[in-house]
């Protein structure tokens, strides 16, 4: 659990020793706000909220919608995230850090790697898809 937030942690850690360095207040209050967006947009709180990879393979079975594997951090995940923006919530999400057996799916497909973002839908698997392939395969 500790791994899902270290990123977002650190990256607060650094906003403070940066805002307490600066000699106007509101150049403190500046990069304060630029260091809790970016520690936002890296923490497990941007993304869609995480399913065990057993229940998203039920669910993906059931509703036949994409499962995105991911972990906290990845800037190929951040920049497939943006890029789906609402859409993607009509995915279902798994965090490898926080799901050994979503790991373990990940390993499988990539052939012992944990290269995310994986994408399976229908069937088909893709390892760091292009957000178009992904968005295509969500508005079916």
């Amino acid at each position: 659990m500790l791994r899902n937030w270290s990123l977002a942690v650190l990256t607060l850690a650094w906003g403070v020793l940066v805002a307490t360095r600066q000699d106007q207040p509101w150049q403190a209050a500046i990069w304060s706000v630029i260091f809790l967006l970016v520690a936002f947009l890296l923490s497990p709180l941007f993304f869609p909220r995480s399913l065990p990879a057993a229940r998203a393979q039920q669910l993906s079975a059931a509703d036949d919608r994409p499962i995105v594997y991911w972990r906290p951090g990845c800037r190929y995940c951040l920049r497939l995230r943006i890029r789906l923006g609402s859409r993607a919530r009509r995915a279902h999400w798994v965090n490898i850090w926080s799901d050994p057996a979503g790991a373990a799916a990940v390993r499988a497909v990539t052939g012992g790697d944990e290269t995310v973002p994986t994408v399976v839908a229908g069937g088909e698997a893709v390892v760091n898809p292009k957000p178009d392939w992904l968005r295509e395969r969500l508005s079916r």
